[in-house]
């Protein structure tokens, strides 16, 4: 297969990406509390899904504001990131680095949430659950949930932020996020499974990094959408897979650990959104926009010819959605015949080949789709999620939202969907 060379349109990382993770609207005072009373939602695990370990797909753990420091060889403790509150709202710095926001945090140490709001402004304010395992484990319990896949939530592993430090630094930064995902993981039982980040603007430590992970037990990596914005692209001149992205891929391939797209985060959606719109009407269609846009990642790898050389990957593309779904699978089948793409690449498979094959898709709010469309999507390739503790989370009434989603399915479905595709996806064992 060959390509021709084009110039690149990747927007690349910037030492102030960590800087501006999370809109800082979104972060100041002010918002709606809903005030939640809690005996009106099912507690535990309800009677439609007993004898089901459900897997909650896409949840954030916030990093504890002592995270790095804690962990950190004693010489470069104080060079670690650290929490400072400036005029009552909390951000990550690493020395007079501004490294942003601690994510999205709107369920409230009270059990209601924050409206109109990415995040309040400080821990004392947030769910203990958000950041502490003990605590997280007994909201878990209380939504009836066996296991949370976590991404982080923090705007810390940014990749431009972390490329202006010194090597040793921000190595060690990686390194420390990746292990205490191990550490929460043994501390729950296994229960809280986090997602390592991959340094790939560093070819030979992620190489690195990615075997030692493998070898500690981890379930999963967070692919970037275009490593390019910081080191090579998934594919070379003349269409090739890169030397490190095949050793990568090949790993994976070869232990089934998983590959993850969370969103589409290369996506600059300033472009695509008019101006003069205010907060809540902008941060009402990102969202959308971010969503779907991960089905770009979905195709651009089914185009690529990796899914031909490596055929066993895992791809989960988390906070995808699904019922949309069916038209992205139908409309790139329909342009593969249009551009003669089998003709042209000697790709193997067709689209809905590859998806059946390597991908996961997760949904949270929909009804619809889970309703009307899993048969066409599949139902081993579906899987659940809250998002908590973020504002598009479905906190609470999970069990609520599952019974309304999937309650019309046979036992053996709703296992798939609430438990088994996950633990397929992440090498769970239950």
């Amino acid at each position: 297969m060959t390509t021709e060379k084009t110039k690149s349109t990747v927007i690349k990382a910037s030492e102030d990406d960590a800087r501006k993770y999370w809109l800082d609207e979104g972060r100041q005072p002010g918002g709606t509390v809903r005030e939640i009373d809690h005996s009106q939602y099912h507690e535990g695990v309800h009677p439609l899904f007993e004898g089901i370990k459900i897997i909650d797909c896409d949840t954030h753990f916030t990093e504890p504001p002592d995270l790095f420091q804690n962990h950190a060889p004693a010489h470069l403790k104080d060079k670690m990131p650290r929490v400072v509150e400036k005029n009552g709202i909390v951000r990550w710095y690493v020395g007079d680095r501004d490294f942003g926001s601690y994510g999205g945090n709107v369920v409230s140490k009270e059990r209601n949430k924050l409206l109109g709001r990415l995040s309040y402004t400080n821990y004392d304010l947030i769910h203990p659950g958000s950041f502490k395992v003990k605590d997280r484990l007994e909201e878990m319990d209380r939504m009836g949930v066996w296991g949370h896949i976590c991404f982080q939530n923090g705007g810390v592993t940014q990749a431009g932020a972390l490329m202006a430090l010194d090597k040793e630094l921000r190595d060690t930064i990686i390194r420390i996020y990746n292990d205490v995902c191990i550490e929460r993981m043994e501390e729950s039982g296994g229960r809280i499974i986090g997602m390592a980040q991959l340094p790939y603007w560093d070819n030979t430590f992620l190489l690195e990094e990615a075997r030692r992970m493998i070898d500690m037990g981890i379930k999963g990596f967070v692919l970037p959408d275009r490593p390019e914005r910081a080191g090579d692209s998934y594919l070379g001149a003349g269409g090739v897979i890169n030397p490190v992205w095949e050793e990568f891929f090949d790993l994976c391939n070869s232990t089934g650990t998983s590959m993850n797209f969370h969103l589409n985060s290369a996506l600059d959606s300033s472009t695509a959104i008019w101006d003069n719109l205010n907060f809540y009407q902008t941060q009402t269609v990102v969202t959308m926009l971010h969503t779907l846009a991960i089905s770009v990642s979905m195709a651009t790898f089914m185009v690529s010819g990796i899914l031909d050389k490596y055929e066993d990957l895992k791809l989960g593309l988390i906070e995808s959605g699904i019922g949309y779904m069916p038209f992205v699978l139908e409309c790139l089948d329909h342009q593969f015949n249009e551009m003669l793409v089998p003709e042209m690449t000697g790709l193997k498979k067709r689209p809905k080949e590859y998806f059946a094959k390597n991908f996961w898709v997760s949904y949270w709010f929909e009804k619809y789709g889970p309703q009307k469309m899993l048969e066409e999507i599949g139902y081993d390739r579906v899987m659940f999620e809250t998002d908590f503790p973020h504002p598009t989370s479905i906190y609470p009434g999970v069990q609520e939202r599952a019974v309304e989603s999937i309650g019309h399915l046979d036992y053996d479905k709703r296992k798939m969907i609430l438990s088994t595709n996950a633990a397929t996806l992440f090498n769970i064992d239950l």
